[in-house]
């Protein structure tokens, strides 16, 4: 699949079954993805990671998922010392969404789009 260039949500994808955690966007794109792995968070590749409002929000609801997926695949959280509370959540989600987008980037590269198949045109006298 060419990354880049989709911007179709992930979960609208015909034959792709990638879970989205609650934590994301749910209409997150191929295209979001690739640019978030490549260039992180910070970018703006990713503004509701980096956004201190939406970081807040989605950490207030979801920060035990968060936390538990970074612990998952780090074995470790980031240092947080010396951040405030708008830091943190912007940290810690960020760095979430970042392994995330790794994680799935090859699945998402290897799939292959289903091709449409158009009906057969009758057969003309």
């Amino acid at each position: 699949m060419d990354l880049w260039n989709t911007e179709t949500p992930i979960k609208d994808i015909p034959g792709l079954d990638i879970d989205i955690p609650d934590w994301l966007d749910p209409d997150i794109s191929p295209s979001d993805v690739a640019a978030t792995a490549l260039h992180g968070c910070a970018s703006g590749a990713y503004m509701p990671a980096v956004t201190y409002y939406d970081a807040l929000q989605t950490m207030a609801k979801h920060g035990d998922e968060v936390l538990d997926y970074i612990e998952t695949a780090m074995g470790e959280l980031p240092d947080i010392s010396g951040q405030g509370w708008s830091q943190m959540a912007t940290t810690y989600l960020s760095c979430a969404v970042e392994l995330w987008a790794s994680g799935i980037e090859g699945t998402l590269e290897d799939h292959e789009p289903e091709e449409e198949t158009q009906p057969e045109e009758p057969a003309t006298p």
